[in-house]
């Protein structure tokens, strides 16, 4: 029977003497007579003793049938002694890129116009494994809060945010657009007796942007959740995720977290995460502007991504975690649909982890009469919102939501120098192959 790399051990210690191992060839190295084959499936690497010269390639997709057996100095204390080889498919010899060198050495253009080979390289497709995880404990925690998954619509006829920054496609007769969010649908499932829900989805920005922190094209971790006071039953709520997201990675992915070790992976420790703080926008201004002050005495008007920084080197020096919690957000940084504290603040917060904003989030207007009074103000037309409006014409309870990004917050556990990096399969202002 097949087995997989992380188990030829335990068929050693069993003392298997048949057994056949399918998987990638990663390295060779051969000692006289004698070949050494480093075997790569989806488990790990495995040496492979062949008792003659390799006829394969590197990254040649192969079968081995042997003897397991024992080895501390082999990858997993284990090697397979070959006594059968076969090809089932020969790579080329002119790899792109060494697939099994330090991917740090490779230009990123590089590693995404060759994905589907880069991702063979165990540090690019531990990314990825770190990622899964993020999505199963994000999901798990709040199934465990009583909250019910959704998948909504990514057709839309138009913004939820004003209408800006929308990608338009072609439907039949008419135009539609990509959504911006699932903000809408949050919404109206909260109101429909839902009360709770949540979704991982891809999100769409037509902005015009090409920074190491932007996709036009990202996955969403979504929720909205009805019956809420404030901003701050949020944040509560997202300590509770981030901290269930930390312990998993540092439970399954410790492997995958040490193939990043000289990028500085690593992930808080949850009564870290409990114990971030919790600041206004004007304290958080005034953090970021004592530290520009040590400097370079430049002068910051708003949270821009300086402010972020510094607000997290404050926070990780105050605290032990570079996380934090701005709240207070001014009504002029905020959508039309953001719950006001006064007439000057709202009740919404942003998460900023390893400076950088992983989440934006806050309580949401759910008064039919104080929407259509809003709305004016920030230059829209209530007609054109009509099935949104309907949403609050027929009672909605109090609520709110936010939203991390997945990418952001994998690229920031893994110490990733580029979000481009975190996704399988980018999307920005020049690609959109493969």
């Amino acid at each position: 029977m097949r087995i997989l790399a992380k188990n030829l051990k335990a068929a050693a210690e069993r003392g298997e003497k048949d057994v056949f191992i399918c998987g990638w060839i990663h390295r060779i190295r051969e000692l006289g007579a004698v070949s050494f084959i480093v075997l790569r499936d989806r488990s790990g690497l495995v040496q492979l003793v062949l008792d003659k010269k390799c006829e394969f390639t590197l990254e040649s997709v192969i079968m081995a049938h042997g003897e397991a057996a024992l080895n501390e100095k082999a990858p997993g204390g284990a090697e397979l002694r070959v006594t059968q080889l076969d090809c089932l498919s020969r790579a080329a010899p002119d790899l792109p890129f060494q697939v099994n060198g330090d991917v740090t050495r490779t230009g990123l253009e590089s590693i995404l116009d060759q994905r589907a080979l880069s991702l063979r390289n165990p540090a690019v497709s531990a990314i990825f494994r770190v990622q899964a995880t993020i999505i199963e404990a994000f999901s798990a925690c709040l199934r465990e809060n009583d909250f019910t998954e959704i998948k909504t619509s990514k057709l839309v006829s138009g913004g939820t945010e004003g209408g800006t920054n929308l990608f338009a496609v072609e439907y039949f007769d008419r135009k539609v657009y990509l959504a911006q969010s699932p903000q809408c649908y949050k919404q109206m499932l909260v109101a429909s007796g839902l009360e709770r829900v949540f979704e991982v989805a891809p999100a769409y920005r037509a902005e015009k942007h090409d920074t190491p922190r932007h996709l036009n094209e990202y996955v969403s971790l979504d929720l909205e959740m009805g019956f809420i006071e404030s901003e701050k039953e949020l944040i509560e709520l997202e300590k509770e995720i981030l901290a269930r997201i930390f312990e998993e990675v540092a439970r399954k992915n410790a492997a995958d977290l040490e193939l990043w070790a000289k990028s500085g992976a690593s992930v808080p420790k949850a009564e870290a995460v409990f114990n971030a703080p919790v600041i206004s926008y004007e304290q958080a201004l005034g953090i970021a502007n004592g530290e520009s002050a040590k400097k370079n005495g430049a002068r910051i008007f708003d949270i821009n991504p300086d402010a972020e920084r510094y607000v997290c080197e404050w926070a990780l020096r105050e605290t032990g975690v570079d996380l934090a919690f701005v709240n207070e957000f001014p009504r002029r940084h905020r959508p039309f649909y953001t719950y006001p504290l006064d007439s000057v603040r709202t009740m919404s917060f942003d998460a900023l982890f390893r400076g950088i904003e992983i989440t934006s989030g806050g309580r949401r207007q759910h008064d039919y009469a104080a929407q259509l009074e809003v709305l004016p103000h920030f230059g829209i037309k209530p007609e054109s919102m009509e099935d949104y409006l309907s949403i609050f014409k027929y009672g909605c309870p109090p609520h709110g939501g936010f939203a991390i990004g997945l990418e952001r917050l994998t690229a920031k556990i893994l110490g990733l120098s580029n979000v481009k990096e975190a996704s399988l399969f980018p999307r920005d202002r020049r690609r959109v192959t493969p």
